[in-house]
């Protein structure tokens, strides 16, 4: 059974970090393109980056252009979301989901949620203090 997994959500204070990873069962990262979305309480769910399967390409959202990083580890079939600078409006439930997308494509531009054949459950992040 395919399946992603999220972790690493929390309660951080304004300015601070948090790491979220996705990591994959029954079926190996390589060659499928990895995007994180996230949704607020009332509000519908928006893409926040993306990374293609071959990793060359990743993508941003204006919102959290020069905070958040994303990055892969095939060897261990995950997938990270590196979050910096966190303020409270970046408080919303994390997903990741997976498409299949070989070298050289390039990830999908982001918020194209139907692009997406595999999601996780998410993970909560609360930036607040």
């Amino acid at each position: 059974q395919l399946q992603l997994v999220e972790s690493g959500g929390g309660l951080v204070q304004p300015g601070g970090s948090l790491r979220l990873s996705c990591a994959a069962s029954g079926f190996t990262l390589d060659n499928y393109a990895i995007g994180w979305f996230r949704q607020a309480p009332g509000k519908e769910r928006e893409g926040v980056s993306c990374i293609s399967g071959s990793g060359i390409t990743t993508k941003y959202a204006d919102s959290v252009k020069g905070r958040f990083t994303i990055s892969r580890d095939n060897a261990k079939n995950t997938v990270y979301l590196q979050m910096n600078s966190l303020k409270p409006e970046d408080t919303a439930v994390y997903y990741c989901a997976a498409y299949w997308n070989p070298y050289p494509a390039p990830c999908t531009r982001i918020g194209d949620k139907g692009r997406y054949a595999y999601w996780g459950q998410g993970t909560q992040v609360t930036v607040s203090s």
